[in-house]
């Protein structure tokens, strides 16, 4: 995969994130609603920045799609959260991939989207993640003893 699909790549990602936290912030009210409309600001700025890094590399950026299918419509506070987390852990593992490029600009960009993105997560669910993006360990199998 070349640097200008990472990118079109992470495109796609924010625009399912702008589509999940308009949901978010139509079904919210209150300090909820207010994290979800800086959430959906956000990533509307990454999408808006995304766009113009791949049409400076002569790329054709990824467009939205009408729709998109979500783990959850959120009804109440609980699925709002639980959508925005999803939204937020489905971001760092896509900037994870963008993070493999040569170009080192690049690589900042995507760490950085990266903490935002799990900076989000937490403000969600406080929990922590020791590697965000990364999948969960596979735990050893003991040793044959011989």
């Amino acid at each position: 995969m070349n640097d200008v699909e990472r990118l079109r790549k992470a495109l796609s990602a924010e625009h399912a994130a702008v589509y999940a936290y308009g949901l978010i912030g139509a079904r919210t009210t209150g300090s909820l609603r207010t994290r979800a409309t800086a959430a959906f600001d956000a990533h509307r700025a990454r999408r808006d920045q995304l766009r113009g890094l791949i049409t400076a590399r002569q790329g054709t950026p990824a467009e939205p799609e009408a729709s998109y299918a979500l783990p959850v419509t959120p009804g109440n506070p609980t699925e709002a959260v639980r959508l925005a987390v999803h939204v937020e852990q489905a971001i760092i593992v896509t900037y994870l991939e963008l993070a493999a490029c040569d170009d080192g600009a690049l690589r900042r960009y995507a760490a950085l989207a990266m903490q935002e993105a799990a900076t989000r997560c937490y403000g969600f669910r406080p929990s922590v993640t020791a590697f965000p993006g990364m999948p969960a360990a596979v735990k050893p199998s003991p040793s044959p003893s011989g």
